[in-house]
């Protein structure tokens, strides 16, 4: 149980720093994607910032209740990415799997990290 936790963690926490990383460094193109979906693009870089702060705190384990936080953060901002791309008639993307590997990762987590 506790290696399907850890390979879901990572790669919850890498699809999340792959993520992040594309709004630091391609950010004209994220602005364009949150434009076409209608979301608003001042809140590209303060997201990636919360993404990597969401890893650390994930990954390091040691305020519980921040790490609920940030696993409910990851949860929203997964659905509404899904649901963004789903209504732009987009394929089925990174984030519908993240979804997945996310509750894999929060469920083994529960168990596994108390």
């Amino acid at each position: 149980m506790k290696i399907a936790y850890w390979i879901a963690t990572i790669l919850l926490c890498a699809i999340m720093v792959y993520s992040a990383q594309m709004y630091f460094f391609k950010t004209e193109m994220i602005k364009g994607f949150f434009e076409s979906f209608n979301y608003p693009t001042y809140i590209v870089i303060p997201l990636a910032i919360a993404k990597i702060l969401g890893v650390v705190v994930i990954l390091t384990n040691k305020v519980k209740w921040l790490k609920e936080w940030a696993y409910a953060g990851f949860f929203f901002d997964l659905v509404l990415a899904s649901l963004a791309h789903h209504y732009a008639d987009h394929p089925v993307g990174l984030s519908v799997y993240a979804i997945i590997i996310l509750i894999v990762s929060y469920t083994l987590g529960k168990k596994v990290r108390p």
